[in-house]
């Protein structure tokens, strides 16, 4: 295990989103010092990850010890595969230039936020994938590869970048403060329908327990590793969004048929999906345990903070 919890200078890509914003809390409150890149004026360094020349002049004369990629396009969820492709780029290009931005700095450790559909869309079975299983895998259909490639692709610029220590942090799909308040309109006024899960389970995790993983992986994670980082109690989609309902108290969501949700390409395939996590690894290396069990206990905190 590599250990460094000394106080550390660390850029954040995407510092502005909502997991970014639960980053910066993180890292701040165990003594590290954040600067956040972006392209807003709220990030202390300003640049599109996708124009290289723009971020290495942000950076030019910069040090940090840490870079963490955490970058989306994404401002609501995805519905159509067409919703992923900006975030695609960021994945691809966006690494590939922000590992050269990290080069410049002097930086030592490269964390990147990664999830679990790299391991494929679809049914994978009952049993918990771990970080053995085969990452980027090729894809069913070219709109399917697309995002893998992408997945693919930002790890193995991680690993493979030359004097950098990469770490990728697998997550599951993220709900919690800033991230499942914007369902809540939709519920109380119904607009937001769900087929049934049939079986179907799918990897959740708080924001707040994912962003203490991200600290846990600069302090002690083991270069050259990913790590899955979820909840213990997979669940479907819509038993999940029942859990919203009832934790908000509002109405549950009306129940179509799944063929219904193929318009909307991306939230079709998802909802199709089978897929469970191990974090063993993550808890045996990086000593990281969810503090919320399952989206149950994670949503009734969100909602005894004060979240409406």
């Amino acid at each position: 295990m590599t250990t460094n919890d000394e106080s550390q200078s660390i850029l954040l890509a995407g510092a502005s989103g909502v997991l970014g914003r639960h980053i910066t809390h993180a890292l701040t409150e165990a003594g590290h010092k954040v600067t956040g890149l972006g392209r807003g004026a709220e990030n202390g360094l300003r640049a599109d990850l996708l124009d290289r020349d723009a971020l290495l002049r942000a950076v030019d004369g910069h040090h940090f010890d840490t870079v963490i990629h955490a970058a989306t396009a994404l401002r609501k969820p995805p519905m159509r595969d067409r919703d992923m492709y900006a975030t695609d780029a960021l994945r691809a290009q966006g690494t590939a230039h922000l590992v050269e931005a990290a080069r410049a700095t002097g930086t030592r450790r490269f964390v990147v936020e990664s999830m679990a559909f790299g391991y494929g869309y679809g049914d994978h079975g009952d049993r918990p994938l771990t970080e053995d299983d085969p990452f980027g895998p090729p894809g069913s259909t070219p709109r399917l590869e697309r995002h893998l490639a992408a997945m693919r692709t930002k790890e193995r610029l991680a690993f493979e970048a030359q004097a950098l220590e990469g770490v990728a942090l697998r997550f599951g799909l993220f709900y919690g403060p800033g991230g499942t308040d914007a369902l809540l309109p939709l519920l109380r006024r119904r607009q937001l329908p769900v087929p049934s899960d049939r079986g179907r389970v799918l990897p959740w995790v708080e924001l707040t327990d994912a962003a203490r993983a991200v600290v846990a992986a600069v302090e002690r994670g083991r270069p050259g590793q990913a790590y899955n980082i979820a909840d213990l109690t997979p669940m479907g989609f819509r038993t999940h969004i029942e859990a919203v309902a009832r934790a908000f108290g509002l109405p549950k969501p009306m129940t179509v048929p799944l063929w219904l949700m193929k318009p909307m390409s991306y939230a079709h395939t998802m909802m199709s999906s089978r897929l469970r996590l191990s974090c063993a690894k993550a808890e045996r290396e990086l000593g990281w345990r969810p503090l919320h069990a399952s989206s149950g206990e994670g949503l009734a905190a969100m909602r005894s903070a004060g979240h409406r």
